[in-house]
């Protein structure tokens, strides 16, 4: 009982979260997502379509699948991709939407880098600089990746320095 009134205050926490939002302009955010269990390619498919429906958030591009080996990571390849997503929600509160989707999809954490059913990353928000407990933006591993550089250079090219694609080309990333 004590497990489900927890997770019942979470959802309306992260509910709160997402609502705080200031009327302005849209900010184009970044989001990387990946999946290694279960049909990845329908749960990327599916995840992509949720994102666009999300409140305040309009799904502006999204790249091809790629296919890659876990990094850091065990089980089967992962599918990967990045979507551009036009939002009026604070940084905090489009990752709390996002993790919703995660849950949606049956994600679990058991340990960290564990496979996953889905996994949703907020690489870039404008140009802001995020650094709290819960959220470090940009991603600070998304220079060193190309399952998220090859995918967000497709959609974003501005957005990746030609040296930082150099530094993972030997990385393999295969475009499904």
């Amino acid at each position: 009982m004590a497990a489900r009134v927890r997770a019942v205050l979470a959802r309306a926490t992260r509910a709160r979260w997402a609502s705080k939002r200031v009327d302005r302009a849209a900010v184009t955010a970044y989001v990387a997502l990946g999946a290694n269990l279960g049909d990845a390619q329908a749960t990327l498919r599916w995840a992509l379509a949720a994102i666009g429906r999300l409140e305040g958030c309009q799904l502006s591009a999204s790249s091809s699948l790629y296919r890659t080996a876990p990094v850091d990571s065990s089980g089967p390849d992962y599918l990967n991709a990045v979507a551009a997503v036009q939002t009026t929600c604070t940084a905090p509160g489009l990752l709390a939407l996002l993790q919703q989707l995660e849950q949606q999809a049956g994600r679990e954490r058991p340990y960290r880098n564990a496979p996953r059913t889905l996994d949703l990353d907020i690489l870039l928000y404008g140009d802001a600089q995020v650094h709290s407990a819960q959220l470090t933006i940009p991603h600070p591993r998304m220079g060193q990746r190309a399952f998220v550089l090859v995918p967000l250079a497709e959609i974003a090219l501005d957005q990746v320095p030609a040296e930082q694609l150099q530094a993972v080309a030997a990385q393999a990333c295969q475009r499904l």
